[in-house]
This record gives C-alpha cells, structure tokens and sequence, in this order.
C-alpha cells in the first residue's frame, strides 16, 4: 500500500513546504504552517480511484461567439470598471483596505440593480443584519427589495440560495469570514478561504448567479489569503484611495470579460460614494497656476485621458545624504530621473532635498509621467513656474532622450477640452494631430526641456554655480 503523502501549508500565504517548520520563509511568520493531505478537500478524498474519463466536444477557432450576457448596475464608473457591468455566472473579488468603501459601493450597486427589478442577496459575515440595515438606510437604499443575510457557514448559504427563485448576484461580504464543515480548520486560514471560494464558484457557473466576493488586504496591499484564488475567479478589482482625501478608485487588475486597465473614480460623501465623470476636474480643482514645481501630467487609465499635476519641491540641505521623498510614484523612478539629469542635462541635484508628490492621492503608474516629473524637477530647482496652459508627457531613456508614447491624440484631445493650449512631448509620435499649428511642442532629448525651461534669462545659474 503507498504511503500517503501530505503537505505543509502556510496558513498565511499559502507557501507550500515539505515539512514543518516554525518559520514561513515566503512570508516570514512564525507559527502558521499547518500539515494538510492534498487529497482532501471538495473533489478528492484518500482511498478514492479515478474514474474513467468521458470524451468532450472539440470546436474550431473560426466559430461564431456571443457577447457575455450582462446585468448593468447603471452606476457607470463601477459597470466602466468591469467592462460594461456584472457577467452572469462569473466570480468578482474586490479588495480594498478596511473602512475604504468596499461595503458601501456594493451596498449602493445592490440597491441600483434591485431598483431595475433584479433579485439580490447581500450575505454579511462581518456586521448583523441591524448593521447592514443603518448603512441602507444612510445610503437611502432602505426601501429596496435586496434580501440580506448574516452568516458565515458555506453549506448554511449555498442551501439558502439554492431555495427560491435563483438570485442574479449575489455579495459575499467577506471571503475571510466563511468556514466549511468538511475543513478542519479556523475561519480566515487559507484552507478555509479556498474550499469556501471553490463553492461559491461552482454554485455561480451552475446557476448563472453573478458572485461578488469582498477580501481584505495584507499590508503590502494585496488580497489577504492563498494567491490561487485570483486566479479562481473571473475579475480582480483593488478599491483605493487615501483616507486623507475624499475620492476613491476602483481599479481592474484582471478581467477575462473586458480590459484590465479601466478605473472608475468615485468621491466620498454623507450619503455614501458619487461618482465622477470627469476626473481630471477632480485632481486639477485646487491647483496653483503660478507656482513654481508643478506640471500638469496628461496620462491614459485604460481609455480614459486623466490629467494630474505634479508637484515637486527641491530645497538646499546639510545633511550629508540628501532626501528622497515620494508620494503618488515610483521612488526607483524618480531616482532614475535625478541620474539622467544630472549626468546628461547638468542639473545638480547632490546637495538638494527632492520632494514629489501626485496632486489628489492618486497613484501614476506608466512611465508617460517622466516628462512631467523632469519639468517639475528642474522648475523647483530654478524658481519658475511652468506655464499653466501647458501639459506634459513622455517616457525618458538612460541615454536622456525622450521616447515615444501611445494614445497621443486621446491625451491631447483631453488637454484641449479642459483649456490646455500647448503641450511639450515627444518627437516622432506616431498619431499627433495634423492640425497643430504649433501648439505642440516637440522634444528630442531631456536637455532640451531644460533648455525651454530655462529661457533666455539663464534661470539655471543656481545650478552651474553648484556644478
């Protein structure tokens, strides 16, 4: 008789080792790697042989194929978010830190949809119904026909949804909370996450019930539990923002029904979450024209132009090493940044503190914003302000030229809409406006945006001095 074998699984990230040991070395918590049998679980049991397979149907890639069907919640930043709304019979994990609005948007897309005449179920592990109820009623989504629940147990849920009338979504509020009978183990461990998740998918691809599971998130910022179940299910959405501030963004790192790079942006109100249909508005609505330090960047969130300002302040110090602060970007990037300005443009920046900072809280993430940080960089450093009318945007090599980035027109055509006249990009970009009549200026290289910033009055005379 073979010997059955087991694993050792770490109850916090879902390392899988060999054997027990008190440390996780991919995680690196201490007491959190529990011995489990690989052939447990939903779907295999030890002692069980393998029936005979049964033959499927083959097709042809040439074959015609439909459009998913979809339930639109008619809240247009959430459905933008995930390609056009809810697709029935598909999973959607939606993580976000606590207190960000992951309960508050669901509760207002549940009630938008009950609205439209649609059965929801909003399953609660977290709050009691009471609970559920006061949000409702502060979001003025009380008088709606969504069904709620308080429970945590899998099999107690997926018999309560399989009696009546099959829902159209279904909220899990949280993956975290729910527990299985058949897995011996606490709520929240990565055993139990997975066989929970597992169920709630099946049920969803055997009825057609969209399934919306709400997760926490780590301290790095990513979905708490074993990594397998994003890739369970059908759509990733991250729900961001700083407390600090009043807007928020739901991200799309995955979706198999629609593009990855969509955002919906929303603000934070009394009565719950608004969305905003102009974001660039949002970010520029407190912004100073006349100072120096700040460039307005023109960047692209899937098919959405979004306009953001820069700010960056370079300020003399005495320490012997230098600040580096950043906020909204990436620091490794700003560093890079620095490098090529001051091996290939001659802007000293060794003896200076450097401070950036993304207007709003919000995060850039293409390398399109190197142009922007450059000019903001060099216009601390010399005292003057950038011209307001004036957007940036451009990706920047080690040698200090600039290359070429996609979706020009799209990012032009937003600058012009909100009064921007002029804009300082790179040369050679493929779908420039025919019709720019020299509105558009064009640069080869970073010195070259040094030198316009610069003028003709010598404003970087600091900086030789230093040099």
């Amino acid at each position: 008789m073979a010997k059955s074998k087991t694993q050792f699984i770490c109850q916090n990230c879902g390392a899988v080792h060999n054997r027990w040991a008190g440390k996780c070395e991919g995680c690196g918590e201490w007491n959190t790697i529990v011995e489990e049998d690989p052939m447990g679980g939903i779907g295999g049991g030890p002692g069980k042989t393998p029936k005979k397979g049964r033959p499927v149907a083959l097709y042809n890639l040439s074959g015609e194929s439909e459009q998913a069907p979809r339930i639109h919640t008619h809240i247009a930043e959430l459905d933008r978010a995930l390609g056009g709304g809810f697709v029935r019979g598909s999973a959607v994990l939606i993580g976000g830190d606590p207190g960000i609005g992951k309960s508050t948007l669901l509760m207002q897309a549940a009630a938008a949809l009950s609205r439209n005449k649609h059965r929801i179920v909003y399953v609660s592990g977290e709050e009691a119904v009471a609970q559920v109820r006061l949000r409702a009623q502060r979001l003025d989504a009380a008088e709606t026909e969504v069904l709620l629940a308080a429970e945590t147990n899998v099999e107690d849920i997926l018999a309560t949804l399989s009696e009546g009338k099959r829902p159209d979504l279904v909220i899990i509020d949280s993956i975290q909370t729910l527990w299985s009978d058949i897995v011996e183990s606490a709520p929240g461990t990565v055993a139990q996450v997975r066989t929970g998740v597992q169920a709630m998918i099946r049920f969803a691809k055997q009825t057609g019930a969209a399934m919306v599971l709400v997760g926490h998130v780590t301290k790095e910022g990513q979905i708490a539990g074993p990594r397998v179940v994003e890739h369970m299910v059908d759509a990733v959405l991250y729900f961001e923002g700083d407390r600090g501030h009043h807007y928020r963004i739901l991200r799309t790192v995955k979706n198999r029904f629609g593009p990855t790079d969509e955002i919906g942006v929303f603000e934070m109100s009394d009565k719950g979450l608004r969305e905003v249909a102009n974001p660039s508005e949002l970010f520029l609505g407190e912004r100073n024209a006349k100072a120096p330090g700040a460039a307005v960047f023109a960047g692209m969130e899937g098919t959405r132009p979004v306009l953001v300002e820069v700010q960056a302040l370079v300020a003399a110090t005495s320490l012997g090493t230098p600040r580096r602060a950043v906020i909204g970007w990436d620091s490794a990037r700003l560093s890079m940044i620095l490098a090529v300005l001051e091996a290939h443009c001659g802007v000293r920046l060794g003896q200076h503190d450097v401070y950036l900072n993304v207007a709003g809280g919000y995060r850039i993430s293409e390398p399109a914003a190197d142009l922007a940080v450059a000019a903001a960089l060099v216009s601390s450093l010399a005292g003057l302000a950038l011209p307001a009318d004036c957007v940036y945007f451009g990706e920047i090599s080690l040698s200090g030229a600039v290359r070429a980035v996609s979706q020009t027109a799209h990012r032009l055509k937003e600058a012009d809409k909100l009064g921007f006249a002029s804009a300082v990009l790179p040369s050679g970009s493929s779908d420039l406006p025919k019709a720019s009549g020299g509105r558009w200026h064009e640069v080869e290289a970073l010195a070259d945006l040094v030198a316009r910033i610069a003028g003709s009055k010598n404003a970087l005379k600091p900086v030789e001095e230093d040099a």
